[in-house]
């Protein structure tokens, strides 16, 4: 029998993914980080639908390759008697199914959770949708723009000036993978006390709402809508990105003693006593010409010049990196934040790494490659005929 080749405290789980494209698979990822076996049934002749997006390295999706490593696959028509053989065999030595199609159709396959918690009662069975499986868009299909549209994150995003602006990174789909991995390891702990599983239904929608709290409890409290961020906190100051003679950094002085110790680092001794600026509720409400007061002066000098001066008076800042200068980040690299998976067709493809470090488990450099659609199925075949139940 195949097992996991990751140690991690999931090891010995299985977990069939019917998940496709990004909020699925980015959980089964995790997932398989943290040593599950994942199992991935994807639709025969063209797989999951990320297969087909660029870039492409030597013919193969680097979009598929980054978020599907180290799990396996097989290509199942969930239609046909006797692929339904197959994954129901699956199903029975399963810990995990995880799927994202939109409401309703696990129901038309005959897969709904009341026939699976029937049939196989130990089951964990996560569903991850647009709009979760009740209320009245629960049928309706999504993706992470219209979440991000729909759940409020986009109305503050950007400057005044211009339109709301979807956040860079898909966090509509990225926060759903995230909050059903959390959903599927608590469900797991109560079925090691109860032997039950439970049905998780995820919503992306619901996801994006959860991160609005800040925007949420403003409104509860005020009354007022909050509008476009313009790029800085709402309601701490100086907490934003600002010019210097060379790149943007960013500077959150995030209280008082902070305020102060910037000053000093600036030269702007007379701020912490200015009644514009005295304190963060001031600060916020002039942020405007606060902004000119700090950047008149960091624009006199570059951005490494004034880093080395904020860091070393613990003034918490940064600079704006792009993507090429992360993965030179010193930090991220002695993080092992950036993994290789070495393809055989594509070779050596670079990849975010897990951020979930524990202790007494080992952090690769190298990780399993994505699979080739169905490349694994005649291992899973094989373990299914030895009639074994797997280990749970």
């Amino acid at each position: 029998m195949q097992t996991s080749a990751v140690a991690g405290p999931l090891a010995g789980l299985i977990v069939v993914d019917l998940t496709r494209v990004l909020a699925g698979p980015f959980c089964t990822m995790l997932l398989a980080d943290l040593g599950a076996r994942v199992i991935k049934v994807e639709p025969p002749g063209t797989g999951d639908d990320s297969r087909a997006f660029g870039p492409f390295v030597n013919g193969k999706s680097a979009y598929f390759m980054s978020i599907n490593r180290g799990k396996e696959s097989i290509a199942l028509d969930l239609k046909a008697p006797g692929d339904r053989t197959v994954f129901e065999s699956l199903l029975a030595r399963a810990d995990v199914l995880i799927e994202n199609y939109r409401g309703g159709t696990m129901e038309k396959l005959g897969y709904g959770w009341d026939m699976l918690h029937g049939r196989f009662p130990a089951l964990v069975y996560a569903a991850c949708s647009g709009f979760g499986h009740t209320g009245p868009l629960a049928t309706r299909a999504a993706y992470d723009m219209v979440v991000q549209a729909m759940g409020g994150v986009m109305s503050h995003t950007g400057h005044p000036r211009y339109p709301p602006t979807r956040v860079g990174v898909p966090i509509g789909d990225l926060a759903a993978g995230l909050f059903t991995a959390i959903g599927i390891n608590a469900a797991l702990v109560e079925r090691a006390a109860t032997g039950q599983g439970r049905k998780i239904d995820i919503g992306m929608l619901d996801a994006q709402v959860a991160l609005m709290e800040n925007a949420i409890a403003r409104f509860a409290a005020t009354g007022e809508v909050p509008g476009l961020s313009e790029g800085r906190h709402p309601s701490i100051t100086p907490f934003a990105a600002f010019r210097t003679a060379d790149h943007p950094i960013v500077i959150s002085a995030g209280n008082d003693a902070l305020f102060r110790a910037l000053a000093d680092v600036l030269g702007g001794t007379a701020w912490p006593d200015d009644p514009r600026f005295r304190t963060n509720a001031d600060r916020t409400a002039n942020h405007a010409a606060l902004t000119r007061a700090i950047e008149s002066i960091l624009v006199t000098e570059d951005s490494a010049h004034w880093l080395a001066r904020l860091d070393s008076a613990g003034i918490p800042c940064g600079p704006i990196n792009d993507t090429g200068m992360l993965l030179a980040e010193p930090q991220v690299t002695a993080r092992n934040m950036i993994v290789t998976a070495d393809d055989p067709v594509a070779g050596p493809v670079r990849m975010a790494g897990n951020p979930i470090k524990l202790s007494g488990v080992p952090d690769p450099q190298t990780r399993a490659a994505a699979p080739d659609l169905d490349q694994h199925r005649a291992a899973i075949l094989a373990d299914l005929a030895e009639g074994s139940s797997w280990k749970r």
